[in-house]
């Protein structure tokens, strides 16, 4: 009998039995809630952690195989950019294509894409080594996308009640993949060679298709009529898009620059620059849920965690090299700190941003359901690609015209604007809320002494 209702529960994903088990914020979690949350979780750790194993010693194997920075940091670019793309089609699409179907087809596609990259040592250098690592990297993209866009729909379903809460567990999860993905990928490319970490981890990434194929419930819904289009005609979604963009395009810097700065300034080897990297994946790992936890209990802290976060994103990028007309010598020990600023603050930031667009798109009339959370999913999942396609492409140029320090000052000034964008917007926003909650109160005692003359 309880096992019957468990599986009616699976499957009415929009009838009453998932709204009676999401009303309330306080109370436990179904097994339907749990098989989600875990399913969820795996994607993001494994997907992570293979997305990030690159960053330790790609850039230098790249390097001997004919490439140079500009083409590094365009190899990082074109999968941001196909992703970007896969994100708004898949997004939009999401109800028809279906949110299960979506996931367990992007872990697939990206495990067989990772297997292949680890064997590009093979190929000749020069232009056959990076063409192919164009087309490897773009259709591991799209795979990383499905994942990635029906996973935040399917959290963001679930869990309609604690939004921030469960996406900042979740990016516990990510942040393991981003922590663990680095220091491994150093390891075992200094100890087995450049085809062993691919290898590994990709063949880690296959198993997680039958495990989500076994615990992910199914999701049925109505497609909608509205369109990314209507999104962007809101200026705070346009604003905090703004802000999603210069922290992805922060994160692509990084990942296209640093190792290759670390190396050539402090003499560090790849899995050395695996552990610097903790130093900004260990802070947004342990701070995400807590912001998140905070955020939903506290829903108007949101606005200022992201303006703040911005604030101190900007002056974590400024330091990092520092800043050339600061004339302070860079030092390993700072640029760790600021790797740690720069985490945490992201962590304000990003966090706030999917409930803070959700919220914007119900109060302008989209219908609540899948179909809106795939629209927002994918538009969250595109300005993050974009960003991630800019911060390598540009921050590879700066750094190859100019230097890694101006770079980082570049990333660390848009930073700063869409920070003091939000800021200028949320001011004027509660100004004109406490003049109309002025107007409100004061019409109630002029109709009352129309009454009484």
């Amino acid at each position: 009998m309880n096992d019957n209702m468990d599986s009616d529960e699976v499957q009415q994903t929009d009838g009453s039995t998932l709204e009676e088990t999401t009303s309330s914020p306080n109370q436990r979690m179904t097994r339907y809630q749990i098989l989600t949350l875990t399913s969820i979780a795996s994607v993001n750790f494994s997907s992570m952690i293979c997305y990030s194993i690159l960053g330790p010693f790609f850039p230098k194997e790249a390097v001997k195989k004919g490439a140079s920075q500009t083409v590094i940091g365009l190899i990082f670019g074109c999968y941001a950019l196909c992703n970007l793309m896969g994100s708004l089609v898949l997004g939009k699409y999401i109800v028809q294509i279906g949110a299960k179907f979506m996931l367990i087809s992007g872990l697939f596609v990206s495990s067989v894409c990772t297997i292949l990259f680890g064997l590009l040592d093979k190929v000749p250098d020069g232009a056959t080594f990076i063409i192919l690592c164009f087309i490897i990297r773009s259709v591991d993209a799209v795979g990383f996308s499905a994942a990635m866009t029906s996973s935040f729909a399917v959290s963001t379903k679930v869990f309609p009640n604690n939004i921030a809460t469960v996406l900042g567990s979740l990016e516990i999860f990510t942040g393991l993949g981003l922590i663990l993905g680095p220091p491994i990928g150093g390891w075992l490319y200094q100890s087995f060679g450049y085809e062993f970490p691919f290898m590994a981890l990709g063949c880690f990434l296959f198993l997680m298709v039958p495990f989500n194929m076994y615990i992910l419930p199914s999701f049925d819904a109505d497609p909608s009529k509205d369109s990314f289009f209507r999104l962007f005609t809101r200026l705070k979604i346009v604003l905090i898009c703004f802000a999603i963009f210069t922290l992805s395009s922060g994160l692509g810097f990084l990942d296209a620059t640093l190792s290759i700065y670390a190396i050539d300034t402090f003499n560090l080897s790849p899995g050395y620059v695996g552990l610097l990297l903790l130093g900004l994946s260990l802070p947004y790992c342990l701070a995400s849920p807590l912001l998140g936890i905070v955020s939903d209990r506290f829903p108007s802290t949101r606005p200022w965690f992201m303006v703040l976060g911005g604030l101190f994103t900007a002056t974590g990028f400024w330091f990092l090299g520092p800043v050339p007309i600061l004339q302070i010598k860079s030092q390993l020990w700072l640029v760790v700190f600021m790797l740690g600023i720069i985490g945490f603050s992201l962590s304000m930031t990003a966090i706030p941003t999917f409930p803070e667009i959700l919220d914007c798109a119900y109060e302008n009339g989209f219908e609540e359901g899948l179909s809106t959370l795939g629209l927002v999913s994918g538009l969250f999942g595109a300005v993050w690609s974009f960003g991630m396609f800019c911060g390598p492409t540009l921050g590879g140029f700066i750094t190859q015209q100019l230097s890694f320090e101006w770079a980082a000052s570049v990333q660390g000034g848009l930073t700063f604007l869409a920070a003091f964008f939000l800021g200028v917007y949320f001011l004027c926003q509660r100004t004109r809320q406490e003049r109309s909650s002025q107007i409100q109160t004061k019409r109630p005692s002029d109709e009352a002494t129309h009454l009484l003359t």
